[in-house]
């Protein structure tokens, strides 16, 4: 996390009239108080990074020429070479994601479905309010990252849209 976002972090909350807020990922811990700013009182930003666990170093096994060529073609070079075709759409907000306006509706997008720039992808729920996640591109929804009613973080990518 890089200080850009977490000063926008720190805009959100205060925008938001929350009181705290902590946000813990893998490698650093955040928390942000809000003070009464009608009276002077400041807002703090408390980070800290998370103790990694080292881990034993791999001892490498001698594979069979035909398993290093299956491993090569379906590995992870292969996977970030076909995403990389495709745009990614991040969050905005931190919240929980919904891919439903409501639990007896339909929902919003499937993979496959073509969409259009504005159109409504999904919504977040923050601090109680339903925000509407709406595309700026046009394309074809190749992938749905998030679960639904799962917690996610800002710039934490949603959707893989193809926009061929």
């Amino acid at each position: 996390m890089d200080i850009k976002e977490i000063q926008s972090l720190i805009k959100f909350v205060a925008k938001s009239g929350a009181s705290e807020v902590k946000l813990e990922t893998d490698d650093i811990k955040i928390t942000i108080r809000t003070g009464n700013l009608a009276f002077g009182e400041p807002t703090y930003v408390q980070s800290m990074p998370m103790p990694q666990a080292q881990m034993a170093p791999a001892v490498p096994v001698p594979a069979s020429p035909q398993a290093e060529a299956a491993q090569a073609a379906t590995g992870k070079d292969a996977a970030a070479d076909d995403d990389s075709k495709y745009i990614t759409i991040k969050s905005p907000i931190i919240g929980t994601f919904y891919r439903k306006p409501a639990p007896d509706k339909p929902l919003f997008v499937e993979v496959g479905d073509t969409i259009a720039a504005g159109d409504v992808l999904c919504v977040i729920e923050a601090m109680k309010l339903f925000n509407d996640i709406e595309s700026e591109v046009s394309g074809k929804i190749v992938k749905v990252l998030v679960e639904d009613s799962s917690p996610v973080e800002f710039d934490q990518p949603l959707f893989l849209v193809d926009p061929s």
